[in-house]
């Protein structure tokens, strides 16, 4: 987990005051479990303040969404087709995390979207304390959407719930067609599969089929979707679903 993935000593990096509780830097294998009892206590304080966020998000109707994939999947040039299509059906509002800069967040305030930017330093996920934080200077309106794009990685971003109502999980054939067998938390606990950049399959060896096997096969529970967020194909239908969602 995060001890051992080079994320358990960072400074959060954050062009904003505010504070996390940093205990998860003290973790150290001595052999006798320490470690593994520091991330439980981890696990369970995010978990805590995950459903404050939960509860903050029913109770204001605010549908919310965390995006995760590992970095180049195109999840916030998806993110920004996405919103280019449903923007004035519902309001909307972006939570961006990267280690550094605030790219992401300027790209999506281009489109006139409210977006606040997390940067993690060497850490390599976003956690409910984050998202919290992030929240009280977005205040996203009531019956609304709310995307968190998470930090590029497909493992520990799967572990830390954030308080969202789906996990959706974005991949691209330029990463081949096992990587639901090679990552497979990500996958299973993921609700949505999107497979973006589907226009390029025609110049890879990566099988589209097997791709969606082996996603199925972790998780057969899985909605997936095939879209091009440069093209538009298949974007039809994961707006179609997204607003119906968030309609529910």
């Amino acid at each position: 987990m995060c001890g051992t993935c080079g994320c358990s000593n960072h400074d959060h990096g954050h062009s904003h005051d505010h504070s996390h509780d940093h205990s998860h830097s003290h973790s150290h294998d001595h052999g006798d479990g320490t470690k593994i009892t520091i991330e439980q206590d981890i696990l369970q304080k995010n978990n805590l303040l995950a459903e404050r966020n939960r509860g903050y998000f029913e109770a204001k109707n605010i549908y919310c969404l965390n995006l995760m994939s590992s970095p180049g999947a195109g999840k916030t040039a998806l993110l920004e087709e996405t919103i280019r299509r449903i923007k004035g059906k519902s309001s909307i509002c972006v939570i961006e995390g990267d280690q550094q800069t605030n790219n992401d967040a300027d790209r999506i305030a281009a489109l006139e979207v409210e977006a606040f930017q997390v940067n993690t330093g060497t850490g390599c996920h976003l956690d409910a304390a984050m998202v919290n934080h992030a929240i009280k200077h977005l205040k996203p309106e009531e019956d609304s959407i709310l995307f968190i794009e998470n930090v590029g990685n497909l493992v520990c971003p799967a572990m830390f719930d954030l308080g969202e109502a789906k996990k959706v999980v974005i991949i691209s054939p330029t990463e081949g067609d096992d990587k639901p067998l090679k990552y497979p938390y990500m996958f299973q606990e993921a609700d949505v599969c999107i497979i973006n950049k589907i226009d390029l399959v025609p110049y890879l060896n990566t099988d589209v089929n097997k791709l969606r096997e082996n996603a199925l096969k972790v998780n057969h529970h899985l909605e997936l979707f095939d879209v091009s967020a440069t093209t538009g194909a298949g974007m039809d239908a994961w707006c179609e679903w997204l607003l119906k969602k968030n309609n529910q």
